[in-house]
This record gives C-alpha cells, sequence and structure tokens, in this order.
C-alpha cells in the first residue's frame, strides 16, 4: 500500500466521522446538548446516579475534567448533583427531566443515523466493516502494547 492510499483512509474516515458529529449535533442542538456531552448523558440513561468518580473513569477523564462537564449541564437543567445517602464524600449525578429528554434524543439521533450511515448496505457488508475496525482496533492495540513493552525494556 502506498503513502497515497494510506493518506486516502485517513481522509475518508476523517471525513465520515466529522460529518457524523455535525449531523448528531444539529440533530441534538434543539436539546441544548454541545459537543463532549452525549457520551455522559448515554452513559447516565444506561444507569442513573452513578458517581462522579465512576463517571470520569468510564469516559477516561481526570474528574476536575468532568466536574466542569457537569457544572455547565446542571446550569442548562440536565443534571444534577446529590450527596450519596451512605457516603456524604461522594457526589451521585442524575439526570433531570429535561436531561433524560436530551437523552432519549441523543439515542434516537444515534440510531436514526447508524440507519442512514448504512442505508444500501447488505448485512454481511455491514458485518464485514465492523470486522474490518475491529481488527485495525486490534492491531494499533497490538502496536501500542508493543511500544509499551518496547519502551520498558529500554528503561
Amino acid at each position: 500500500m502506498n503513502l497515497h492510499e494510506m493518506d486516502s483512509l485517513v481522509h475518508m474516515m476523517s471525513h465520515v466521522i466529522k460529518k457524523h458529529r455535525e449531523r448528531i449535533h444539529t440533530l441534538i442542538q434543539p436539546y441544548e446538548v454541545y459537543p463532549g456531552q452525549p457520551p455522559l448523558l448515554l452513559r447516565l440513561l444506561e444507569r442513573d446516579g452513578q458517581s462522579q468518580n465512576e463517571l470520569a473513569a468510564h469516559k477516561r477523564v481526570k474528574p476536575a475534567t468532568l466536574t466542569v462537564m457537569i457544572n455547565r449541564m446542571e446550569a442548562t437543567g440536565h443534571l444534577e448533583r446529590r450527596s450519596d445517602p451512605l457516603d456524604q464524600r461522594v457526589s451521585r449525578v442524575f439526570l433531570t427531566d429535561k436531561g433524560l429528554r436530551a437523552a432519549q434524543a441523543v439515542k434516537a439521533s444515534i440510531m436514526e443515523l447508524d440507519s442512514l450511515c448504512f442505508e444500501g448496505f447488505l448485512p454481511e457488508e455491514k458485518l464485514l466493516l465492523r470486522r474490518f475496525l475491529l481488527h485495525m482496533d486490534e492491531n494499533l492495540s497490538a502496536a501500542a502494547d508493543e511500544n509499551h513493552v518496547a519502551d520498558n525494556i529500554m528503561e
């Protein structure tokens, strides 16, 4: 594979992801949901009342970074924090009614976009694309693991 073909893959994937994000943002804009917030809403839709530490670990961000997002979403009325009844030091995050409607809209928008993206695909083609992407992910993970091992050996 030559460099031009690699550039094309990177360009195509980036282009599709950018269009996907733009479309989701357009669909959920009426709900006052901003970039970066949909994963948090979906996580709380799955299991409301998680601690800030649980949410930060799941999103793989520092708790302080998540606090900024939660503060903004509290200000827009999507979330509320409550102290854990068993441990007052723990803050739990809950969807408000507005947040629940927004989370449901995010989920519906993602499902709508998935349907749109795969329009005209045969079921076998969807499975094949998934397999290819998983394979790429495994290749990249293996390369990262090899680099980590090599770095540790050199230290």
